[in-house]
């Protein structure tokens, strides 16, 4: 009896956790210090016709920070974007336009705009401040075979978010996203989004990301490739003058 009570008692309370926990441990869940990368990404439109993009980026802190430099295609060459989140103020977004030779400042009142055409808007490349929303634990859910805690999550009128809310399937093993539904200020259903991650130096690392505007019917379908965790990024990097230079690895 005596190692079974506790037994019981731990398990009613990870099945007691409210949607808020959940979410917190989520939050909570070690991230790599940086990480670099090499990313694909795949737009489709309602008619079929594909435009792939090549980028390089470079994170800190969990994505906190980061820097985008495009590739490929080649009127997109040398487009860039810097992010950087911040605790109690507007988050700071700038795009370099080589062809206008301007930096563009993303202005908080256009986060739902599109990130380059994608079915990701500025909105869904910040993180969610865990306090900025209301959490409800729904009725657990196996989605292909993955048993997944899921979440309803709300945005506070703080956090002045586009969206009205999202539904969020969490893999119970990994804590990480295994699918998310996000809807429109009507309550409408606006994109559905499904994540793939990998395990790499005690971490799990997204390795994909697929995008679907559903009134819109055009997709998204971004992949890294060439992923290195904790090379020691200088944070001296995330500064709008390293906009226009593209590094060689």
């Amino acid at each position: 009896m005596k190692i079974f009570i506790p037994l019981v008692l731990m398990i009613t309370n990870l099945i007691g956790q409210s949607g808020y926990e959940i979410a917190k441990m989520v939050d909570e869940k070690a991230q790599p210090k940086d990480m670099v990368s090499k990313t694909t990404m795949v737009l489709t439109n309602n008619k079929g016709k594909t435009r792939t993009s090549t980028m390089h980026s470079k994170t800190m802190n969990g994505g906190e920070k980061q820097i985008i430099w495009f590739l490929a295609p080649a009127d997109d060459k040398g487009v860039s974007f810097l992010k950087i989140e911040h605790d109690g103020k507007d988050d700071e977004m700038r795009m370099w336009l080589p062809a206008f030779k301007k930096v563009r400042r993303i202005a908080s009142t256009k986060k739902g705009d599109s990130f380059m055409g994608s079915d990701l808007s500025y909105e869904d490349l910040t993180s969610r401040e865990l306090e900025e929303n209301e959490y409800k634990r729904l009725e657990d859910e196996v989605i292909d075979g993955v048993d997944c805690y899921l979440l309803e999550i709300t945005p506070k009128p703080e956090a002045e978010s586009t969206y009205s809310k999202h539904l969020s399937w969490i893999n119970k093993e990994t804590l990480t996203g295994f699918k998310e539904q996000s809807f429109d200020k009507r309550g409408a259903l606006k994109k559905q989004k499904n994540f793939s991650f990998s395990a790499m130096e005690n971490y799990h690392v997204m390795q994909r990301i697929f995008v679907e505007d559903v009134q819109k019917n055009h997709t998204t379908e971004i992949t890294f490739k060439d992923i290195a965790v904790d090379s020691g990024i200088n944070e001296s990097l995330f500064q709008e003058k390293n906009l226009k230079r593209i590094p060689r690895n």
